[in-house]
C-alpha cells in the first residue's frame, strides 16, 4: 500500500526549491541503525515503499523498521499528447523531499552487518546516495 495523506492544505502546490541540508531528521532516533541521505531529491512513495520491503525482506521480519519519511508533497502531470494550455495538469503520485543529511529509514534488534546489507539494499531504490549510521556516531 502506497503512503499518501488523507488531507492536503493546497491540492496543486508549487514546486519549490530543493537547495541546502535538512534541519531536523538528522539523527538516529528510533533504532540502532540508519540510512542517511547525502544529497537532495524528491522520493516518491513508490521507491520508499520498495526501499522497506527489500529491507524486511532481507532481515526476514525479525528486528524492527522504521520509515521516517512521508510523501507528502502532490506531484502534477499533464499527460503526453496534450496541448499548451488548458491549465495546470492534475494529481499523479507524491513525493517527499529530503535533504542531505535526513535519516530516512531506522533499524534495531538485528546485528550491524545484517542491518548494512539491508539498508545497502533499500539504498538502491532510492534516488538520493546515501550512507549508513550508527546511532553513536558523528552524522553529516
Amino acid at each position: 500500500m502506497l503512503l499518501s495523506p488523507r488531507k492536503l492544505r493546497y491540492r496543486k502546490p508549487q514546486r519549490g526549491k530543493m537547495k541546502g541540508a535538512a534541519s531536523r531528521g538528522t539523527e538516529v532516533a528510533f533504532g540502532e541503525f540508519g540510512l542517511q541521505s547525502t544529497s537532495n531529491a524528491w522520493v516518491s512513495a513508490r521507491s520508499i515503499e520498495a526501499a522497506r520491503r527489500a529491507m524486511t525482506r532481507y532481515i526476514r521480519r525479525n528486528g524492527q523498521v522504521w520509515v521516517r519519511l512521508f510523501p507528502n508533497k502532490p506531484v502534477t502531470n499533464h499527460g503526453s499528447e496534450s496541448v499548451m494550455g488548458s491549465g495546470k495538469g492534475s494529481v499523479d503520485h507524491f513525493v517527499c523531499v529530503v535533504r542531505a543529511g535526513r535519516v530516512m529509514f531506522e533499524m534495531g534488534g538485528i546485528s550491524e552487518d545484517q542491518a548494512r546489507e539491508a539498508m545497502r539494499l533499500a539504498a538502491m531504490k532510492l534516488p538520493v546516495s546515501t550512507k549508513f549510521i550508527v546511532r553513536d556516531q558523528v552524522s553529516l
